[in-house]
């Protein structure tokens, strides 16, 4: 069955007045997701992953050590990166739940420290790719970050929290000021309802 689009879990302009505008929603989600889910099915057709569920697409073409990933991950991690970004991110749920105020601080020492943490990979991601909070196999939580689609499936680790952090994220509404993005994001963006549900 092939992948298909999302609809956002809000309005395009839901989080306008939170930092991410209509517009960039139109380019983020209508043009550049959906630019991952047609090119996606067409190089997935007619291979031993047609039919396959997304995660295992994701897991079975990741080449570790690679220079450049292969097209089919590249669109397949990308359209599974984007379904948690929108998800993770919400007009509500700007409260953190205590069960991961606590985990975060029992990791991190504090809240604070977590956001810097994350902030700072997702500033030193040289050119495209993600910031993460992850749960480790061994329940451990840590802050990692991969370039272009690489995403916390390729290394057995649960995505509890993914920041977008390739130009088309962030360009319309924050120019080339990725630090002011990240901030934004972990200041008013972030549902910590969905990411404590991923815990």
């Amino acid at each position: 069955m092939a992948f298909e689009l999302p609809d956002l879990p809000y309005a395009h302009d839901a989080l306008a007045d939170l930092g991410m505008s209509a517009e960039t929603m139109e380019y983020h989600h209508d043009l550049h997701h959906k630019a991952y889910v047609d090119n996606g099915n067409k190089l997935i057709a007619g291979t031993e992953w047609e039919g396959k569920s997304l995660e295992d697409i994701v897991r079975g073409t990741y080449q570790a050590g690679a220079v450049a990933q292969n097209g089919i991950f590249n669109n397949a991690s990308q359209h599974w990166n984007h379904m948690q970004f929108w998800e993770m991110m919400g007009p509500g749920g700007k409260t953190m739940p205590g069960e991961l105020e606590k985990a975060i601080t029992e990791s991190f020492g504090s809240v604070d420290k977590f956001k810097e943490d994350f902030a700072a990979a997702g500033a030193g991601q040289f050119g495209s790719g993600w910031c993460w909070l992850v749960k480790d196999a061994d329940g451990s939580l840590k802050v990692t970050k991969t370039e272009n689609g690489v995403n916390p499936l390729c290394f057995g680790q649960t995505a509890l929290l993914g920041c977008d952090v390739w130009e088309h994220s962030y360009y319309i509404d924050f120019r080339n000021k990725r630090p002011a993005y990240l901030s934004n994001f972990l200041d008013k963006l972030v549902n910590w309802e969905n990411v404590a549900s991923r815990l």
